[in-house]
Parts: C-alpha cells; sequence; structure tokens
C-alpha cells in the first residue's frame, strides 16, 4: 500500500499499545492529597517530563523529585491489582499500520526497560530504534521525525491517548489520531477536540486502511488541521527515513 504524503507513523505506547495506567494513578493521587481533579490540571501533567509534571504537582515547599518518588509508589501499589498488559486489539493495530507500508516506531515518557518489559516480544513490528524514549523533550512531535528518522512532521503520523500531543502535532502540521482513554475522570477526549484533532476514536479497531487512507489524503493537502492550506504540501522533500 503505497502512501501518497506520510512516511512515518509514531505510535505512543501507553494508552495505546499498553492499558492506562497512568491516569487512574495520577487522579487518586491528586485527591488523595486533598487536591481537585480538573482538565487544566490533567492538561498541565500528562505528557510532561516527570519533573515538570510533579511541580504542578506539588504541595508548597515539596521538591518536585519528592513527587516523582512519592507517584512511583503510588503507581506500584495500584499495579498490584491492576497490573500492565497489551491493550485489546493493539497487535492487530500494528498488522495493519504495517501493512499500510510505512516505518513504525514506538515512544513515550518511561524508558526503554518499560517497552523491553511489556512489547519486546512485538519488537519486529518497529524499525529504527524501535522505541523513543520522550521523558527530556516531550512531546517528542519534532525529535522523533526529524531527529530520530529524518522526516518532517507533516511526513509522520502520531497515534497517542494524550491532547498535548494533538496540541504539538498542530503546531508542527503533524497528522494525529487520538485515542482518549475511556478512564471516567479524564478530560483527554474533551481536550482533544479543543485542540482541533480531526480523527479521534473510541476503539483501536476503528485505525482501519481506511481511515489510514483519509489521514495520509488529509496530511497531503495540509487539511489536517484548522486553518489548513495546502502548503504542507508544497514543502520540498525531506530525505528518506533514516532507520538509525
Amino acid at each position: 500500500m503505497a502512501s501518497k504524503h506520510l512516511r512515518l507513523i509514531a505510535v505512543n505506547i501507553d494508552g495505546v499499545l499498553l492499558n492506562d495506567t497512568f491516569s487512574p494513578v495520577i487522579h487518586r493521587f491528586v485527591v488523595s492529597r486533598g487536591g481537585v481533579y480538573t482538565a487544566e490540571l490533567e492538561r498541565a501533567v500528562l505528557s510532561q517530563s516527570q519533573l515538570r509534571a510533579a511541580a504542578v504537582l506539588a504541595r508548597p515547599g515539596e521538591r518536585p523529585q519528592d513527587v516523582v518518588e512519592a507517584y512511583f509508589r503510588e503507581r506500584e501499589e495500584y499495579l498490584r491489582t491492576d497490573p500492565v498488559g497489551v491493550q485489546k486489539g493493539a497487535v492487530e493495530l500494528l498488522e495493519r499500520l504495517r501493512a499500510f507500508g510505512l516505518p513504525l516506531v514506538c515512544y513515550g515518557g518511561l524508558g526503554r526497560s518499560h517497552f523491553d518489559q511489556h512489547l519486546a516480544g512485538y519488537a519486529e513490528y518497529f524499525e529504527g530504534p524501535g522505541y523513543v524514549c520522550t521523558n527530556e523533550f516531550r512531546p517528542g512531535i519534532r525529535e522523533i521525525a526529524e531527529d530520530v528518522f529524518g522526516v518532517r512532521p507533516d511526513q509522520t503520523l502520531f497515534i497517542d491517548d494524550v491532547a498535548r500531543v494533538a496540541e504539538a502535532a498542530r503546531e508542527a502540521r503533524a497528522a494525529f489520531i487520538g485515542h482518549p482513554t475511556g478512564y471516567e475522570h479524564s478530560f483527554q477526549r474533551q481536550l482533544m477536540r479543543e485542540a482541533g484533532a480531526r480523527h479521534v476514536v473510541g476503539s483501536l479497531d476503528a485505525v482501519d486502511e481506511r481511515l489510514l487512507r483519509v489521514v495520509d489524503e488529509e496530511a497531503a493537502g495540509g487539511l489536517l488541521w484548522p486553518g489548513g492550506d495546502g502548503d504542507a504540501a508544497r514543502v520540498p522533500e525531506s530525505r528518506p527515513a533514516a532507520l538509525v
């Protein structure tokens, strides 16, 4: 299947390929410490570096590093009864994405060991480094596209569960498909819509060949985001994807 415009697909690990084990913990962490969980707080925390997110959650006089440690203790407690697992439909999604004929890479905010522990059995689906840890440069739109694979952001499709990635994709004119969590206290679906995301799905099954074709056509025409006028399609071609 030849893509008309896209040259790379990047898939988020937690919330897309793996179940969402962050939204419930963040909500519980905030509420247990006497905080109020709002859309503004969620937006300020998700897809940020650990220390930046911790600074948002810190109480007066509390060090961000101490908040990070407390949060991960809370997460370990949560995982005892709700462990990390491969999301329903994730393997089938990887099959469809690979069949589209583009390099595929996984990314997320945790270290490489997280990928190796939970997705090592599916490493064959991915190219280049296989997994990119974005904790130091979240959300990582330009870094993954330009620095790792040598393509333009507008030639890259990101599939993610967080609206902040949609906002960064909009700024970079990258393609985006949102897969927001179904967690009852999450605001991500609402925030994706507010960001102007055209494609927000309720299940991984919805990311099929038809949708990929639509996104590819819209990317080629510069039509993925409000205000798009097709300029992205007329930018000179970048060098071929570098599988580094």
